[in-house]
């Protein structure tokens, strides 16, 4: 079902293009050096665009990545730059969300991009990995919860 998902999402709904613009607004920021970590966590989005159906974006933190004080530093400074333009794709993708609700087989591409809004909005420290791992993330935050309200009881 994954497989036709992100088949319907790449050729009715040209869906590779929003995965290239991703890779090359990335590329764009990498580039510039003060906006790679923005250019890192696009290019990370670019990839879940390939397959969305079949990958999910998660923080980094979620995955317990130790990460350099400077560079995380780097990256909250780079985020607080980085929001006019993050609220610029935002609406753009909202567009893009009106136009697949229009049909009903583009809902499905339509409910990942409502999705990722939060990606494109701050992709600092956002990672790519497949669903299985992102529902096994969930299940464990979950079970925090379980056990924090079981302990206070």
């Amino acid at each position: 079902m994954r497989v036709l998902a992100n088949i319907l999402w790449h050729f009715p709904f040209c869906g590779f293009m929003t995965a290239l613009t991703a890779f090359i607004v990335g590329g764009i920021f990498i580039i510039s050096v003060i906006g790679a970590p923005i250019g890192l966590g696009l290019i990370q989005f670019g990839k879940f665009l390939l397959a969305p159906f079949s990958y999910s974006m998660v923080s980094k933190k979620d995955l317990n990545i130790e990460q350099n004080k400077a560079w995380k530093t780097f990256g909250i400074i780079a985020t607080i730059f980085y929001i006019p333009f993050g609220l610029v794709l935002c609406v753009l993708t909202l567009f893009q969300i009106a136009g697949l609700f229009i049909s009903i087989i583009g809902i499905p591409a339509a409910l990942v991009l409502a999705k990722s809004l939060g990606t494109y909005f701050n992709p600092v420290n956002k990672t790519c990995v497949p669903v299985a791992v992102a529902k096994e993330i969930e299940n464990r935050k979950e079970q925090k919860n379980v056990n924090s309200y079981l302990a206070n009881n």
